[in-house]
């Protein structure tokens, strides 16, 4: 369903800031990474394997190139989420509809072996039957983690804040 709106962003809207979860292990759609409201407590760190010959692929999304390489669009992600090398973080079953209309930020602070990397983050709606469409996505890459103008490598082993830009949506979950 389309409506037209008078502003953007809409003045009715309100941030909520939702938080990753799990013991560890939210590796793939069949980890244990939750999605909730509620600030994360003790908890340990997940930990991923990135494999340079084996990288996770794009399906669908806003994509800026061409489409006969690479279509763009809402595509099932759940063959992408049973990879290990992914990290997977889902909200309960929700108990009435629920709209996401505004931007969306992905706050990460993470580690890694290298010097550089990218960080991808997407939001993906799923539905009663499993079907897991992607709604909107962004990446950073670390150097770029403070400014595109001073790039700046990461130090292996230490933890950097990152704040992925997923752009903005409006969906009705």
């Amino acid at each position: 369903m389309w409506r037209d709106e008078p502003a953007w962003p809409l003045a009715r809207a309100q941030a909520v800031n939702y938080y990753f979860h799990s013991q560890g292990k939210a590796n793939s759609l069949r980890g244990n990474g939750t999605l909730s409201p509620q600030a994360p407590g003790d908890e340990p760190s997940d930990v991923f394997l990135y494999h340079p010959a084996d990288p996770v692929p794009t399906q669908g999304g806003p994509l800026c190139c061409n489409a006969y390489f690479l279509p763009n669009s809402a595509f099932d992600q759940r063959d992408i989420e049973a990879r290990e090398d992914v990290l997977v973080y889902s909200t309960s079953p929700l108990e009435r509809e629920t709209e996401v209309t505004g931007p969306i930020t992905v706050t990460l602070w993470a580690t890694t072996s290298a010097t550089d990397t990218d960080f991808t983050a997407k939001l993906v709606d799923v539905c009663e039957h499993g079907c897991a469409r992607n709604l909107t996505d962004g990446i950073i890459r670390a150097r770029y983690r403070e400014s595109t103008a001073a790039p700046c490598l990461v130090e292996p082993g230490k933890v950097y804040r990152y704040t992925i830009d997923l752009w903005a949506t409006s969906n009705v979950f």
